[in-house]
């Protein structure tokens, strides 16, 4: 079963993780210790024959081999190649538990979308969410050991309940040499799609919700396949296995303690146990460890997934929500909070602390400005307002050019903007005009009512151009009419009156005025 200490840890205080040394279950203790003390029985036989077995010639062969192992050991990348290895296989273990074949979203579709309180009804969802549960059987059975002891053969899972004789019959009898976890979702979907036909699901929409979620639940149950038909490279594992192995066989020999009398550098102590080496070997060794238990979660380790926890699990409480908890509402009644205008959930005596402290808004809510520094700057040292300088500022966007140019197109484009600009009225729209309330045909000049005009679009005095006009070319004649009966009259509808400057913010109809410009 995994070994779980969150609530050990759920504060950090002093010493916080000391209290997790002392565990038994899924330590490091429990996976190293065999291989600590046969590293520890070697040195100790070594030390022992330098000691006591060799001649004064052999020792000094021996001196000189282990400041030779010594020296080239560091050699060996343990480090860089043993922590990718480890980071790859602890992201591939978590990635694996992801892919669990977890049944509750597709319950909760199934509850909603199969609808019908009589006996068919209930058996079309309990069917359903069996043959879910029996696909997540079927691949868990292919790559777990301990839900294959569960389940060895396909006699045991009918037997359990998952798969009645019949389904037994045409799960066998279909010719497949390949592994056939996805024979229920099959059959979950013809099933679905029967449903719809007698009306238990009513709409499509409902049915393509049913089958997203059987295809996510199926998409896992395929992923704990390929996780389990590619693992990680073998010639990494070997590379890290060889790696660490090698390096502890020099450290046999290179790091043992040589008699102080001979004057070698660094050997001026001379212990029996070393104490700086075991260490940086149940370190080195127990990375290893760590790798070599997370690479198949799906074993029976200490730390591996509970996966007949899971079956069991996820089968009862599909089972109770499709049937027991179908339409089981209780009367809809008024919440505590219903005549209240702020809805706060009340607090214990070992929280009233959290209703002093405010709530967050966000980081730029602290900072503090001076007076000045919140003034608007005017660009140019100009003391008209923003939206007046509008147009200098289009302009020193636009690049420069013949364009340009009073005369030219988009310089009278320019000016136009301008103009329509400066017309924006600080009151009303009805005052925006001298003409406003006026009797008709006494103020000719004005062009306040003009569509042209509001829209911006027509330019009674066009300025002076200082720069060569730009080509125009002379539009053709007209063809003329066809002869024929004469063309009925129309009316000439009157535009509407004026609706007042447009905003600076709203945009020109460009097209429309680079016609009239033309």
């Amino acid at each position: 079963m995994t070994v779980t200490y969150t609530a050990r840890v759920a504060n950090a205080r002093f010493g916080g993780f000391s209290q997790l040394l002392l565990l038994w279950r899924g330590s490091i203790y429990k996976l190293l210790w065999r291989e600590l003390l046969c590293f520890l029985g070697l040195y100790m036989a070594l030390s022992a024959a330098y000691r006591f077995v060799l001649t004064q010639e052999q020792k000094r062969y021996f001196e000189k081999l282990v400041i030779y192992c010594d020296q080239y050991a560091s050699l060996i990348p343990v480090s860089f190649v043993l922590g990718f290895y480890v980071t790859l296989v602890v992201h591939r273990w978590w990635n694996q538990y992801l892919c669990m074949p977890m049944p509750d979203p597709l319950m909760c579709v199934v509850v909603g979308t199969v609808h019908g309180r009589d006996e068919r009804g209930r058996l079309y969802r309990r069917t359903l969410m069996r043959y879910a549960g029996l696909s997540a059987v079927l691949i868990l059975r292919s790559v777990s050991t301990a839900v294959f002891k569960r389940f060895p053969t396909i006699d045991h899972v009918v037997e359990a309940g998952f798969m009645t004789r019949e389904e037994r019959k045409k799960f066998e009898n279909l010719n497949s040499s390949y592994n056939k976890y996805w024979v229920p979702c099959i059959w979950f979907s013809n099933l679905a799609a029967q449903a719809r036909r007698e009306g238990r699901i009513r709409d499509n929409g409902a049915l393509k919700l049913l089958l997203e979620e059987l295809t996510v639940f199926r998409g896992k149950c395929g992923m704990l396949f390929h996780y389990d038909w590619i693992s990680v490279p073998l010639v990494y594992t070997q590379v890290v296995t060889i790696a660490v192995y090698s390096y502890f066989l020099a450290c046999l020999i290179g790091r043992q303690f040589l008699d102080p009398a001979q004057g070698y550098k660094d050997h001026d102590l001379d212990l029996f146990v070393p104490i700086f080496t075991l260490l940086q070997f149940f370190f080195y060794a127990g990375w290893l460890k760590v790798a070599e238990q997370l690479i198949n979660p799906f074993g029976e380790d200490d730390d591996d997934f509970e996966t007949n926890f899971l079956i069991d699990r996820n089968f009862q409480v599909s089972m109770l929500a499709v049937d027991e908890m179908y339409d089981d509402l209780v009367m809809l009644e008024k919440d505590l909070y219903w005549d209240a205008a702020e809805a706060r959930a009340p607090y214990t005596a070992a929280t009233a602390f959290l209703m002093q402290q405010p709530s967050f808004q966000g980081s730029t809510f602290d900072i503090t400005l001076a007076k000045e520094d919140m003034q608007f700057q005017r660009p140019d040292g100009v003391d008209a307002p923003l939206v007046e300088a509008h147009g200098d500022f289009l302009q020193r966007l636009l690049p420069v050019g013949a364009g340009m140019a009073p005369g030219g197109l988009l310089g009278r484009r320019l000016s136009l903007l301008r103009r329509k600009n400066s017309c924006v009225s600080e009151t009303s729209t009805t005052a925006s005009c001298a003409c406003a309330g006026a009797p008709d045909g006494l103020a000719p000049e004005c062009g306040c009512g003009d569509p042209l005009l509001d829209l911006g679009l027509r330019e009674t005095e066009p300025e002076p151009s200082t720069g060569p006009e730009p080509l125009t070319l002379a539009p053709a004649p007209a063809p003329a009419p066809a002869p024929g009966p004469p063309a009925e009259p129309f009316t000439v509808v009157p535009m509407p009156g004026s609706r007042g400057p447009a905003p600076p913010w709203l945009p020109s109809p460009i097209g429309e005025e680079e016609e009239s410009l033309s």
